[in-house]
């Protein structure tokens, strides 16, 4: 190492040690004061090791998805139990989209025994959740087959799965409902039987798993979402998992704009033969890299948003282990008050899987009025959400969309009109969770209907 590099390594080294003592300076523990401090439903744990890994990606001047990008892309990939490396996107909706969409994929014929959907076709999934588990299959021309859930847990049971299918079924894509999985290991197992696709929608639920076994790796495609509510963060970004690397390449090239060419970002002639293929009615040996196989988007990361994701990943097993805590914390809180255990029914674990817990999901009796609920407790500093959409088929944007109920939608009804779910984030602690406890006994006694 010459003396000029050395001195570089030494500054950069000063630098980032300097940021970590500045970020620990400037982010001093906050002093919760109840019935004054905001406890929100969801909150981003950053320490000074993020900012860290943060600002040493920036130094790269490396503005597109780089070294911190490929190293996590392969940490995340095995952590899920993979054998391929996971796909960094924008988002979790653009995971949802890339994953989705990768269903209509030409290429997919190419495998044995597999064939691409088709406009008309339909994939099972449920009316109750986030809207773009949803959307991509709108998108694509595709019909959506809403199934109820489960009271007690949220997800759709698998034998109403079974119950859904027709000629015409194609795929199934279901998220694992605020981090209670559903029993993909029995669908995935059907969905084999019986020629059919299978999406996990992980969003909400890293770190959960399904006899031992994470979810995520059982379907073709899973996806997770990286928001600063979700278990890790990007700030903003997502992932797509893949079942091998025939899948993974379809993924890539609809995440990277279309294109045929896998060569990596500042990356030439990978394949050996830039200017020797013919693809399409294109010219032969039309530039590779302006070859395009499928109709796809740009939906890839910045490095510095992926250095901030190998710090968080580092964490993950804490900030799950966290989360279980504070939902049992919360659980027993409830269990052991007469009066909160009459008022609210928590939703409980699906059988066989440990949950990595988003939230704490419960019903309000219905002697309450939920919306007199949540509007108290936000009113009184705690934060509250609903089951997002609630019920996608009453929301105004589904109006004139072609969509398919198969039975009825009864207790997706019965979550939109009275669940509500409380925060249990590695943020908080028992003094917080404690007050919220105080403040669902207050509601009890002033939210009647």
């Amino acid at each position: 190492m010459s003396n000029d590099t050395q001195s570089v390594s030494e500054s950069r080294l000063a630098l980032l040690a300097a940021a970590r003592e500045v970020f620990k300076k400037e982010n001093p523990p906050k002093i919760f004061t109840p019935g004054e401090t905001y406890i929100p439903v969801t909150a981003k744990v950053v320490d000074e090791a993020d900012l860290s890994l943060l600002i040493d990606a920036s130094l790269d001047m490396w503005l597109t998805a780089g070294r911190y990008a490929r190293q996590f892309e392969s940490e995340f990939g095995k952590y899920f139990g993979r054998s391929t490396k996971s796909l960094l996107v924008n988002s979790g909706s653009s995971a949802n989209l890339v994953a989705i969409s990768s269903l209509g994929s030409p290429e997919l014929a190419k495998i044995e025994g597999l064939q691409p959907l088709l406009p008309g076709d339909e994939i099972i999934t449920v009316a109750a959740g986030f809207p773009t588990t949803v959307n991509p299959i709108l998108q694509n021309g595709w019909v959506p087959v809403f199934v109820d859930i489960d009271e007690t847990t949220l997800n759709a049971l698998p034998e109403k799965i079974m119950a859904a299918k027709t000629p015409r079924t194609r795929a199934v894509v279901l998220a694992h409902s605020l981090g209670n999985p559903y029993r993909a290991d029995i669908i995935a197992d059907w969905c084999k039987k019986e020629g059919l696709f299978l999406i996990e929608d992980c969003c909400d639920a890293l770190g959960a798993t399904i006899k031992n076994k994470p979810v995520g790796s059982f379907g073709e495609y899973s996806t997770s979402s990286f928001y600063p509510a979700h278990h890790i963060t990007m700030g903003e970004g997502g992932a797509v998992m893949s079942k091998d690397g025939r899948f993974k390449k379809i993924a890539e090239s609809i995440r990277d704009w279309g294109r045929d060419c896998w060569c990596e970002p500042g990356v030439d002639n990978t394949c050996k033969k830039r200017f020797g293929w013919t693809l399409g009615d294109l010219p032969p040996g039309y530039d590779h890299k302006y070859v395009y196989s499928h109709i796809g988007y740009n939906l890839k990361v910045t490095d510095m948003q992926a250095a901030l994701g190998v710090s968080q990943l580092a964490k993950v097993d804490h900030f799950v282990s966290v989360r279980r805590a504070n939902w049992q914390y919360l659980f027993d809180g409830i269990q052991s008050s007469a009066i909160l255990k009459e008022n609210f029914k928590p939703i409980l674990a699906t059988a066989e899987t440990n949950p990595s817990w988003f939230g704490f999901p419960m019903y309000a009796h219905p002697r309450l009025n939920r919306e007199k609920i949540v509007a108290t407790l936000e009113q009184r500093k705690v934060g509250t959400r609903l089951f997002f959409a609630g019920n996608l088929t009453k929301q105004p944007a589904y109006k004139n969309t072609n969509y398919r109920i198969h039975g009825d939608l009864s207790t997706t009804n019965k979550v939109m009109n009275s669940l509500f779910w409380i925060g249990v984030h590695p943020a908080l602690d028992k003094q917080k969770m404690n007050y919220m406890l105080e403040q669902l006994e207050h509601v009890t006694k002033h939210c009647t209907t």
